[in-house]
């Protein structure tokens, strides 16, 4: 059996993207990222989801590696987003007969994005196609992360296509499944997946685990990553966490500084966090950071510390930054604590008070604001501001 071949009569048919720098134009790809289709072969044969357009040479010759002149008689769309769909318009060139499945939704997007309104098939919740051996089986899971979002289920392989759902960013290298693949890096590019483009949804991916938790499953087939088997239960408990905002113990002290006096701040906040036995420390500088490896890490631990200068009267931008992105994601609680410098009017820790206000979250220590620059009345403003935060990191 080649390694394509997932379980028998599955195959995988996806792409790698060592190329493309950043996704949705806007998150860093170190790794890289994986567009991935499968086909289930069986008296009719069906593809599952298609691939970034860009690729589309490619992903047709792995469709002919494994079926030769065979057709493609249904096309299932789990997701619209075009890094999945954007080489339908290919497939129906190539396959007219091809019937494209999907919900409502689904077939809404699919005339807007791609004019297409003929040779559809709609489905519903519960939805079943029976291919021959093989039945796969629809169920809906709108916003996680778009309205048409649903996930299809083959019963007598216990695969589930999940489509984003369980998916991260990183390019697969050379193997598919979790038991052919060094996974080290994939567990916190899974997070800053998650964060940064799921993270908005949490409430929608509880009711989707909800529903599809009484399910045998003991394959996952995502969009993006790994074929899932042998660590099904860590990926399911880390979507399960995520979703509920859960963070691990842990302090991220993110800030901005212009001159340096709010990063010695934040460095002798740390400091004083370390003596007093608080594990681990994340530090981010704002100005070179990469955002997507912030709001990973925001997501990640339970206590966010942040730290800003005063910058035209207005909170430093790389902060205000974060904090949109933050606040975008609806993130319910952290433990949170900030501090500031300025030179003459502050106004960069009165902002993020007003952040905490309209977050409802509610602050852990005294905020820290500095006037010009750090001296030993800093040192001690940061030995106390470490104390209150110790306290409540070593109580919990």
């Amino acid at each position: 059996m080649k390694i394509t071949e997932i379980i028998p009569g599955i195959h995988y048919v996806g792409v790698n993207d060592r190329t493309t720098t950043r996704f949705e134009g806007l998150w860093s790809l170190p790794y890289g990222v994986s567009y991935n289709s499968y086909l289930v072969v069986d008296e009719q044969v069906a593809l599952i989801d298609t691939v970034e357009e860009a690729f589309g040479s490619r992903f047709v010759e792995n469709i002919h590696e494994v079926l030769g002149d065979r057709t493609v008689d249904y096309l299932i769309v789990n997701h619209m987003e075009p890094d999945h769909s954007s080489s339908i318009r290919t497939l129906r060139l190539l396959y007219p007969k091809m019937l494209i499945v999907g919900n409502a939704k689904t077939l809404q997007m699919l005339a807007g994005f791609y004019g297409i309104t003929d040779g559809t098939l709609e489905v519903k919740e519960g939805s079943t196609i029976q291919l021959g051996a093989h039945s796969l089986q629809f169920h809906l899971a709108p916003m996680v992360h778009w309205p048409e979002t649903m996930v299809t289920w083959c019963p007598e392989a216990k695969v589930l296509f999940s489509g984003d759902a369980f998916g991260t960013f990183g390019a697969l290298n050379g193997g598919i499944t979790d038991s052919q693949l060094e996974l080290d890096h994939f567990w916190d590019e899974m997070r800053r997946y998650y964060a940064c483009i799921v993270g908005k949804y949490g409430a929608p991916v509880q009711k989707a685990l909800q529903k599809l938790g009484g399910l045998p499953i003991e394959t996952i087939c995502a969009t993006h990553g790994p074929v899932w088997q042998r660590e099904i239960p860590r990926v399911v408990s880390m979507y399960d966490r995520l979703s509920r905002y859960e963070g691990e113990h842990g302090v991220v002290i993110a800030y901005g500084s212009m001159y340096g006096n709010t990063e010695q701040l934040a460095e002798r906040i740390a400091r004083e966090l370390a003596e007093r036995g608080v594990r681990p420390i994340v530090m981010h500088n704002l100005t070179t950071a990469d955002m997507s490896m912030v709001v990973r890490d925001v997501f990640k631990y339970d206590t966010l510390l942040v730290g800003s200068p005063t910058y035209n009267a207005e909170l430093f931008p790389e902060v205000e930054h974060l904090l949109r992105k933050i606040e975008a994601r609806c993130v319910p609680t952290r433990n949170f604590g900030f501090f500031g410098s300025f030179c003459w009017a502050g106004a960069a820790v009165r902002r993020m008070k007003e952040f905490a206000e309209r977050m409802k979250w509610e602050p852990i220590c005294t905020p820290v604001e500095m006037k010009q620059g750090f001296d030993a009345r800093s040192y001690d403003a940061a030995r106390t501001l470490a104390e209150q935060v110790a306290a409540r990191f070593n109580e919990q």
